[in-house]
């Protein structure tokens, strides 16, 4: 990457705080206006259940993988969480690998580009056949280095 502007400087400051990178696209601009997640789920079998998120990152953004491979972007890595009102006996996220990028800066981290897929694997707890919460939160940011707030978007399923 080449030179960063001053405000690139402050978001990677407050990630290395533990917080999240500022917004440099229009005011309060989330990162969901960047990514379009929708998340299936198949049928329980034998309380087994597959949950599949698919992410569609538009062309010139990224969003960071997980595991993001840098702890100084930790905060800034694709997350999904499968919650129920009766907690499941076991969740399993698999992501998928990412595309590393070696910055002089920021040194190697891994992104998703384009289209992602994101399985979870759920086991219901015993006589469990309410709805199940899938969060996934990420944080999307360009080509140029400058990036969104992260969002996270929360979906029921069956």
């Amino acid at each position: 990457m080449t030179a960063r502007s001053p405000r690139i400087w402050l978001g990677l400051a407050l990630v290395a705080l533990g917080m999240v990178l500022i917004p440099v696209h229009g005011a309060g601009k989330k990162s969901d206006a960047e990514v379009n997640v929708k998340i299936a789920a198949a049928k329980p079998d034998a309380g087994k259940q597959v949950i599949t998120i698919h992410l569609d990152v538009n062309k010139g953004w990224h969003i960071y993988s997980n595991p993001v491979g840098n702890e100084d972007l930790a905060a800034a890595q694709t997350v999904v969480t499968v919650r129920g009102k009766t907690k499941p006996a076991s969740v399993k996220i698999d992501y998928p690998k990412a595309h590393v990028i070696d910055d002089k800066v920021l040194g190697k981290y891994g992104t998703y580009a384009g289209k992602v897929t994101i399985k979870a694997t759920v086991q219901r707890a015993e006589g469990d056949t309410g709805p199940l919460e899938v969060s996934v939160r990420f944080q999307a940011c360009n080509d140029r280095g400058s990036c969104l707030f992260p969002a996270t978007v929360k979906e029921k399923v069956p």
